[in-house]
């Protein structure tokens, strides 16, 4: 779910687009991932582009897809922030 790395922290999420709100739901224990809505259709990157500005904001940091770019399975870099800042922000 969480990695550390030596360029920040890797979050694996499970993103459900075409949401009522952008939020963090919590952790999925079946697929081990953290569940985030978004209000944004997923049509022309449109999610993955709402989910990158509504993360870089409760982190405070630069946040990019590294896997899974057109799949609700994502792999996410948070450029420079450790695991426990980033489990701290995420409120994990």
């Amino acid at each position: 779910m969480l990695k550390e790395t030596k360029d920040g922290t890797i979050i694996q999420v499970i993103v459900r687009p075409n949401s009522k709100e952008n939020k963090i739901e919590g952790v999925d224990n079946w697929k081990n991932r953290i569940r985030i809505s978004i209000k944004a259709p997923p049509v022309k990157g449109e999610a993955n582009k709402e989910l990158i500005k509504f993360l870089s904001k409760i982190l405070g940091a630069k946040v990019e897809i590294i896997r899974g770019e057109t799949s609700r399975e994502k792999d996410l870099l948070v450029k420079g922030i450790k695991l426990e800042e980033v489990k701290k922000r995420l409120k994990l």
